[in-house]
Formats: C-alpha cells, sequence, structure tokens
C-alpha cells in the first residue's frame, strides 16, 4: 500500500532545503572573503578599494564563482550521461551489469505522470533527456561567463601593469584560462571516482548514496 502520511514541507524538502541554504551561506563568505583579497589587490597598485556591489560585476568575482560551478556542472553532466552505458561492479553508483532496471523501461502515461509524458511525441523524445540536456545548458553558461569573468580580471591587471590586453576569442587561448579549468575539473572527476569506488567497499548506514550495510562486495546497484 502507498504510505499515505502527510509531512512538512520542510520534511518534504529538507536535503533541498540544506544544500542550498549551504550555498547561500557559502557564496556569502566568498563575496565578503573576496571584496577583502580585491580590494588588497587593488591597493598594491594604488587604486581605491571598491564596494560590494561594484565587487560583484568585477571579472575577480565572475571568474571565481563561475570557474567552480563550470566544473560542477561538467561533472555532473558526465556522470549522468555516463551511468546510461557505463558500469562499474559493486559500486552503488551504477546499474547492475545485466538485465533491464526501472530507469529503462518506457514511460506510460497515467494521470500522476509528469505532463511531458502525457504530450508524448517529440516533448516527450527531448523530456526523455531533459536532466542531462539541463546539465550541459548549465555547464555551457558557466563556461562562458568564466571566461568572460577571467578575460576582465586578465585585462584589469594588464592596463594596471601597462600591457596590452585581449579579446575574449584571443584570451580563449590563453593557457591562465585552461589552467583554471582544468584545477577544477581534475578534482571534480577524482570526486566521482572516490564515490563510485569506495561504495564498493564502505557504507552508510540509511544513505541511499550506499548499499546495504550486509550487502556483498561485488553487488551492484540497487
Amino acid at each position: 500500500m502507498a504510505d499515505k502520511t502527510k509531512y512538512s514541507f520542510l520534511y518534504n524538502n529538507s536535503l533541498s532545503i540544506a544544500f542550498l541554504l549551504l550555498a547561500v551561506i557559502t557564496i556569502i563568505a566568498q563575496i565578503f572573503t573576496g571584496l577583502c583579497q580585491y580590494n588588497d589587490f587593488l591597493n598594491e597598485y594604488s587604486q581605491d578599494s571598491v564596494g560590494i556591489l561594484h565587487y560583484l560585476t568585477s571579472g575577480h568575482f565572475i571568474e571565481a564563482t563561475f570557474e567552480n560551478w563550470e566544473s560542477e556542472f561538467f561533472q555532473m553532466a558526465l556522470f549522468v550521461w555516463f551511468t546510461v552505458f557505463l558500469r562499474q561492479k559493486g559500486s552503488s553508483e551504477s546499474k547492475a551489469l545485466h538485465g533491464k532496471e526501472e530507469v529503462v523501461r518506457e514511460p506510460q502515461k497515467h494521470p500522476d505522470a509528469p505532463w511531458a509524458v502525457r504530450k508524448g511525441g517529440i516533448i516527450l523524445s527531448l523530456y526523455k533527456h531533459s536532466l542531462t540536456f539541463s546539465l550541459w545548458l548549465l555547464f555551457i553558461i558557466s563556461f562562458v561567463l568564466h571566461l568572460y569573468g577571467s578575460n576582465k580580471d586578465f585585462n584589469q591587471t594588464q592596463i594596471l601593469e601597462g600591457k596590452s590586453t585581449e579579446t575574449m576569442y584571443v584570451y580563449l587561448s590563453n593557457s591562465r584560462f585552461w589552467f583554471e579549468s582544468f584545477q577544477n575539473w581534475q578534482s571534480e572527476f577524482l570526486s566521482i571516482f572516490a564515490i563510485i569506488f569506495l561504495s564498493i567497499y564502505l557504507r552508510e548506514e540509511g544513505s541511499p548514496q550506499s548499499k546495504p550495510v550486509d550487502a556483498p562486495h561485488s553487488e551492484t546497484g540497487e
């Protein structure tokens, strides 16, 4: 029988709320600490300090923020996509090695199904891959904003030092930009590898990211 128990909004959404609050708290902390660092940078060049609103439009803030967002969305998009056709024996993050699972069954139209499923056709075809599409879109947006912010921050330093600036197109081949990206990408890929591999042998009771405590190491997925 379906569980008819009604829970509060906070209980039903506590996981999302917790991480959203952590994101808000840490970005506020980033703004204030980044502002101090940015004003120290300006003072080194005998420039006036700036306020928060000015800092939020600076290359320093935009680059630092979207450099990280870019890597997060990149690894999530790849992870969601790769788990469609790649496997890891014994990992709770992988589908079973053999047989069909619930996630690959054909969607059925019913009253509680999402609108796209009930609509069918091309809408349903797009909806089937909407999670991956959305993550790739967020990655592309973050990548472009990272490029814009990094280029703006680079050009500001160049101007203060009396050197020539670069357009975004030219800056795309600058090793500084790609170093900023790769130093984040590698850490994200390593963290995904860690959860995939460690979930083979380690457990966390009560977490859906873990297999049951008594499950054999060779058991894969659900």
